[in-house]
């Protein structure tokens, strides 16, 4: 051992002191990515890192294939050689058109938008609407959602607004897990998946995310997972208690429901649980 000082040392080395001391930290930003890849690579386990990457772009990542590559190897994914078939549960005649809501409370419908937050991160949000007012009754924002936050949510609003008859949605895998169906099995609503490849069927629900992103979504900047939040909700109130519906006669979808001669269909509504009383409407 040389009794000299590890200033002296390193400089007669020619290496920075810094080097001694740097502990490599993932950045954040690989984090948010690795874990959109996964997401990626479960709902399509047949792409590629390539196909992947297109993915990512389309959503407004800005990644090359390179660093996709590298994340994709670092976590031994791949194509897998033999794939497990899945079966699908829907079909045409749970479309809008053949099921169609008759009363309110009688089907509601939801599937699952994407956003992202300044610094890239990913949003998953879902709007669950009552086809019959318009009303949507929760928008639920999160980084990610699995079928139990799916249960989670629905649990909320069958307390606070009844148990519908129905709820529509595509064949999603947190819409079709066995979780999902059970729960519902045992509260008395059933499912209506509609057929794959055909979001016409769901068209109450792909109606109301358009309009969540042309009103919405492609007009703000979301800093933070909390203000995205607020925001969505706010959003929400406006579209459920000010902002006219054409196919309402040009009434708000509160109005509506207020309307309906079915006063049975909720003892409480969830506005009136999430939010203070509307001053304009009071």
């Amino acid at each position: 051992m040389l009794n000299v000082s590890e200033r002296r040392a390193f400089r007669a080395l020619g290496q920075p002191r810094s080097t001694q001391r740097y502990v490599g930290t993932e950045r954040e930003r690989d984090k948010a990515l690795l874990l959109r890849i996964k997401e990626l690579a479960r709902e399509h386990p047949r792409y590629g890192y390539r196909r992947i990457t297109a993915l990512l772009r389309r959503e407004g990542w800005s990644v090359n294939v390179k660093r996709v590559h590298r994340l994709w190897r670092r976590e031994g994914l791949k194509v897998p050689q033999r794939q497990r078939k899945r079966r699908r549960l829907g079909g045409g005649e749970n479309g809008c058109t053949r099921r169609r809501a008759e009363r309110p409370n009688h089907v509601w419908s939801y599937d699952f938008i994407l956003d992202q937050t300044a610094d890239g991160r990913s949003l998953k949000l879902l709007p669950i609407v009552d086809e019959y007012t318009r009303e949507c009754l929760t928008i639920e924002v999160e980084r990610g959602m699995t079928a139990g936050d799916v249960v989670s949510t629905l649990e909320y609003l069958f307390e606070v607004r009844g148990v519908p008859d129905h709820i529509r949605s595509d064949n999603g895998p947190e819409f079709i897990a066995e979780a999902v169906r059970s729960w519902l099995a045992r509260r008395g609503s059933g499912p209506l998946y509609i057929e794959p490849g055909s979001p016409w069927e769901n068209a109450y629900s792909e109606t109301f995310n358009s309009r969540l992103r042309d009103e919405l979504l492609d007009r703000e900047v979301f800093e933070s997972l909390k203000e995205a939040k607020v925001i969505v909700e706010d959003h929400r109130l406006e579209y459920n208690h000010r902002r006219p519906h054409s196919s309402l006669g040009y009434r708000t979808p509160a109005e509506f429901a207020a309307a309906c001669p079915c006063p049975d269909s909720a003892s409480l509504h969830p506005d009136e649980v999430r939010s203070e009383p509307d001053p304009i409407l009071s």
